[in-house]
């Protein structure tokens, strides 16, 4: 069963941090390019990190500087450490896996709120 679970989210103040994790199953994960994407209400949704098999990485305009992904293939395990914090990261943070199909966590709810 494939499937890919996240957690970590929350409630944090502006300029805080919160450090995601999506843990995978059932895929080949070190063959896996894994991403992390969000979506606030009323928007498209958006890629903010990526992370191929290889360890390459790929972020969004928005989050550079700000957010870094990796992750742990021993622990079949991408996390994404989320630092300085603005009201406008709040959105549902969703995990992606790519290797032959795409497969989609559930998301969590990530709110930067004063």
């Amino acid at each position: 069963q494939v499937q890919l679970v996240e957690s970590g989210g929350g409630l944090v103040q502006p300029g805080g941090s919160l450090r995601l994790s999506c843990a995978a199953s059932g895929i080949i994960f070190r063959l896996s390019t894994m991403g992390w994407y969000r979506q606030a209400p009323g928007k498209q949704r958006e890629l903010v990190a990526q992370i191929t098999s290889g360890g390459v990485t790929n972020y969004g305009d928005s989050v550079k500087g700000r957010f870094t992904i990796s992750r742990d293939n021993a622990k079949n395990t991408v996390y994404l450490q989320m630092n300085n914090l603005k009201p406008e990261d709040t959105a549902v943070y969703s995990c992606k896996s790519s290797f032959g199909s795409v497969t989609w966590g559930q998301g969590t709810q990530v709110t930067v709120s004063s």
